[in-house]
């Protein structure tokens, strides 16, 4: 089958699930990747991939994602990508170009888009739609901004054929068309071995908003070293060792910590379950963070604490407890690759339009000088 597989450019989170999910795929399928912003930056060198817009959150001055802001900064391209304008246009022109016979959707909403409007079976993949296609399990203080995302996202994506959801916390399905997996661990975190270090691993998915001065004083008044990710900064400063973005390097000193400070991203914290990592959540100001960090709090495997406000013995109180939440981690990890990938070829098979299969062409990854809408990257010496 020819099938279009969506990635929401905004973090990692979206790409690094698509990446342990696309070989076996494209084992059995011709895919084409589409994304934009950091996902085509982390998929593009390895698979065939056409760059197109992305959708983000905006962020005050305090370093908070700000909802008001994110509205007006996404305004016209939210209209266009609703109402029918140029960028959709060329996306659909796309999915005609290429024949595509399916859509599969890691919250990328121009490829839900395109695809209904030209009746393409599609599959939502992501853990967003765990708050608008699963019964609702968020505290009360939560409530209204729950309902509003959830409203929000189904404008966006519309009602896709199938719904499978990566969680690394259960949830119930609201229809039979729903189905719930693990977390969506890379073969490189399933091969590391996890050991405990003396040091605390940092990530800021927008460490030039997030990472400020006075997070960096409270930081450097801890008692051990921090290793820190997502800035801009390199090199050792006292503690503190800044390091750049680097998958592989990533993992081993992921495995190697003691714990772990991030945003709370599904996906980070499924892999911090696996490598038995406490981590102290630092939710960016959207509902989906805001509700994982309440459940890395409630299942006790961490705690939860406001990146603006972060202090050094809030860190300090939090490794106390390390010990604890590790030893509570067993009972919730988990890795739902393989039912995952069982679940969408599943889902595919019930999806698959009644056309005579065609042969899946080469690709050799390459790094050429750049790509835009429309420009798959390609082997050169095809």
């Amino acid at each position: 089958m020819r099938i279009a597989y969506g990635v929401m450019g905004y973090g990692r989170g979206h790409a690094t699930r698509a990446r342990a999910v696309l070989p076996a795929l494209r084992r059995e399928h011709e895919v084409t990747v589409f994304a934009g912003g950091d996902a085509y930056a982390m998929l593009a060198n390895d698979f065939p991939t056409v760059r197109i817009p992305t959708l983000g959150y905006a962020y005050g001055r305090d370093g908070r994602a700000s909802f008001t802001t994110t509205l007006m900064a996404n305004a016209r391209q939210t209209t266009g990508l609703l109402l029918g304008g140029e960028s959709l246009r060329q996306v659909m022109d796309e999915l005609r170009k290429r024949e595509i016979d399916l859509v599969i959707s890691d919250s990328e909403a121009w490829l839900h888009q395109a695809a209904r409007r030209l009746r393409i079976p599609r599959i939502s993949f992501d853990h967003v739609g765990v708050i608008a296609f699963c019964e609702p399990h968020f505290p009360s203080e939560l409530a209204w901004r729950a309902y509003r995302d959830a409203w929000g996202y189904r404008r966006l994506m519309g009602q896709p054929d199938r719904v499978l959801i990566s969680s690394f916390y259960p949830a119930q399905p609201r229809a039979s068309t729903t189905r719930i997996v693990g977390p969506i661990l890379r073969p490189e975190v399933l091969t590391a071995q996890p050991q405990s270090g003396d040091y605390l691993l940092a990530y800021f998915n927008r460490g030039h908003l997030q990472y400020s001065p006075r997070i960096e004083q409270e930081l450097l008044e801890l008692e051990m070293p921090v290793v820190i990710y997502g800035t801009a900064q390199e090199g050792d400063h006292d503690n503190l060792s800044f390091r750049p973005i680097d998958p592989l390097r990533f993992v081993e000193d992921f495995a190697g910590c003691r714990a772990v400070l991030a945003t709370a991203g599904n996906q980070l914290i499924g892999e911090a379950l696996h490598l038995r990592k406490p981590i102290l959540a630092l939710p960016e100001q959207v509902f989906e963070q805001e509700l994982n960090a309440w459940l890395v709090d409630r299942l006790g495997i961490g705690r939860r604490a406001d990146l603006v406000n972060l202090t050094a013995g809030e860190i300090e109180l939090f490794l106390a407890d390390a010990p604890a939440c590790a030893a509570r981690m067993e009972a919730f990890a988990g890795d739902g690759s393989e039912a995952a990938i069982a679940a969408l070829q599943e889902f595919i098979a019930e999806l698959r339009p009644c056309r005579p299969p065609r042969p899946v062409p080469a690709f050799a990854p390459y790094t050429p000088s750049g790509a835009n809408l429309g420009e798959p990257r390609r082997d050169p010496n095809a």
